[in-house]
């Protein structure tokens, strides 16, 4: 690397996950500059934003070779997905994350679905359908409760679990008839529901060295008590209690390995961050879905128990020296609760003034849903901020976090008041 070993870094993406890889980024000895595009008025305190969308993937390769950008760190599965990897270094740019021939694990979940049964990963049962008509005779076949899934990338959206025949029905008219998901439902996937508590899994890897992160639990539903339609992830925690010594040794010798090994065989080396939804039944772990990133929320209690520089480590996954590298965890557990604009994740106004901001104390204010204008913090969007804070036992961290949620306030704000309450149990 030139000019010593000092890095400029550019972070893609505008939501939480990419204001918590900023601020992690931001604490590394080997960083000389960071940038974002395009950000969020989190990101604008602590690095440059740069006013390139994520999935102008062209635009993102000039201004890295304009600024001699040593490495890229994309964010969000679309551009990874369309193979911004690729291109990136096809122009001889460093970039953190999966080519597009292994981003297919989030990009196709037939794909995904049809390798975890080649390789015998314990998954759910499932078909595949591009007609509707086929699909719900499976479901009057199968019986209810049933998942419902797009095929394609619908940003968290596109797994809808099914209690009875008729909403499976509803579902498969949605995504097959209705196009709810454009071109990410011209097939369907549908699955047995799983029965038991989630949890998120996720690694480093250079597609040969696995290097485990700790465990977290989202919580995906918008209310309180798991109700309502699903969302991009009002909230997280890390640890999640459910997933023992045990659990994470069989979902690492079961799962996690053999994917990464099956990836190999198949021609589609995988390098970056791989994100293991998990359902934890009482036969033991199964797979419910990979996504090729970071999660969000997860992320925001993941990196602020990494005692380890992240950089050094991405490094490793990029240049295949993962095992050379170390990484460190806090004891401390970590709570995220995410403050959202009232209404998401249906219709939602914009605008709103971010009140408190400066008053937070005990805890890292996460943007998400954010832009800066005339020196005032707005809303920009459904997931708004995260508020994270850590402590020495979960009930600690949760505490915390609602502490520092109490000194915000914006119109119409709303967040779930009971996140973090299932690892208490």
């Amino acid at each position: 690397m030139s000019r010593g070993e000092k890095m400029k870094v550019l972070i893609v993406g505008s939501g939480g996950r990419e204001h918590t890889l900023a601020w992690k980024i931001k604490q590394s000895p080997l960083l000389e500059e960071l940038y974002v595009a395009p950000g969020n008025a989190g990101t604008a305190k602590i690095a440059k934003n740069v006013d390139i969308s994520a999935e102008d993937i062209q635009g993102v390769i000039n201004f890295a070779k304009e600024k001699q950008i040593d490495m890229v760190v994309v964010g969000p599965e679309v551009p990874l997905v369309e193979g911004i990897v690729d291109s990136l270094e096809a122009e001889g740019i460093k970039a953190f994350g999966p080519s597009k021939a292994a981003a297919i694990l989030e990009g196709s979940k037939i794909f995904t679905r049809e390798l975890l049964q080649k390789y015998n990963i314990p998954s759910a049962e499932f078909a595949s359908f591009g007609n509707a008509e086929e699909a719900i005779a499976y479901v009057e076949e199968k019986g209810a409760p049933i998942v419902v899934k797009a095929d394609g990338l619908a940003a968290g959206k596109g797994a809808i679990v099914c209690e009875t025949k008729e909403e499976a029905k509803d579902a498969i008219n949605k995504i097959l008839v209705d196009k709810e998901f454009g071109d990410a439902g011209n097939e369907v996937i549908i699955e047995e529901k799983l029965i038991g508590e989630e949890a998120s899994y996720l690694i480093f890897t250079d597609g040969k060295t696995i290097l485990p992160m700790v465990s977290s639990q989202d919580h995906k539903a918008v209310f309180d008590g798991d109700k309502g339609p699903n969302t991009g992830g009002m909230g997280a925690y890390s640890p999640a209690p459910i997933v023992t010594t045990e659990v994470e040794k069989v979902v690492l010798e079961k799962i996690m390995r053999p994917m990464i090994d099956a990836m190999e065989k198949e021609g589609r080396t995988y390098k970056g961050i791989l994100y293991a939804g998990l359902m934890i039944t009482k036969n033991g772990p199964r797979i419910i879905e990979f996504n090729c990133r970071f999660g969000d929320p997860e992320t925001q209690v993941i990196l602020p128990r990494l005692e380890s520089d992240l950089l050094p480590i991405m490094q490793g996954c990029i240049e295949g020296n993962l095992a050379e590298k170390e990484v460190k965890w806090k004891t401390d557990a970590c709570t995220c609760v995410v403050l959202a604009s009232g209404g998401y994740p249906g219709k939602y106004e914009k605008g709103k003034e971010i009140n408190g901001l400066e008053n937070v104390a005990n805890a890292v204010v996460f943007h998400a849903g954010t832009k800066e204008v005339d020196g005032k913090t707005l809303t920009n969007g459904g997931r708004v901020l995260g508020v994270s804070a850590l402590g020495e036992s979960i009930a600690t961290s949760i505490d915390q976090a609602y502490v520092g949620v109490k000194q915000l306030s914006f119109e119409g704000i709303y967040y779930r008041k009971d996140i973090g309450q299932k690892a208490l149990k």
